[in-house]
């Protein structure tokens, strides 16, 4: 049976040229910092590309943990962990502005009923 596939994903490749190997690394508190080790489609290390690094960390709202991540421009991990509180403060900063922006953009929003049956205009007519 032949035809477009479920969820129109079309074909699902590997791109063996941009492959990374992911170590996680914890202080079991508050920082977690990923990184990423450029490989090769045979597993084994690829030196012409630089390892990325991730900062993650949680911020707690009232609806429950947030979880938050910065990319971290680093070369090795005792920069990233050095650049970890920074490029988390930036991105807390990141998150708190767009939600801002949300509340100011339901607080601006016009309600305006549909028509509703009972009389002229959408108004319900008492007596």
């Amino acid at each position: 049976m032949s035809g477009p596939e479920p969820g129109g994903m079309g074909e699902i490749k590997v791109n063996a040229a941009n492959l990374y190997r992911e170590e996680t690394f914890s202080d079991l508190r508050v920082a977690t910092i990923r990184r990423l080790e450029p490989v090769k489609a045979d597993g084994s290390p690829d030196p012409s590309r630089e390892p990325l690094f991730f900062g993650q960390a949680q911020m707690m709202t009232q609806a429950g943990a947030l979880p938050i991540e910065a990319p971290l421009e680093a070369a090795t991990l005792e920069e990233a962990m050095a650049k970890f509180p920074d490029a988390i403060r930036e991105a807390v900063g990141e998150v708190v502005e767009h939600m801002r922006e949300l509340q100011r953009q339901a607080a601006s929003r016009i309600v305006v009923p549909s028509t509703m049956p009972g009389g002229p205009g959408g108004k319900i007519q008492l007596g």
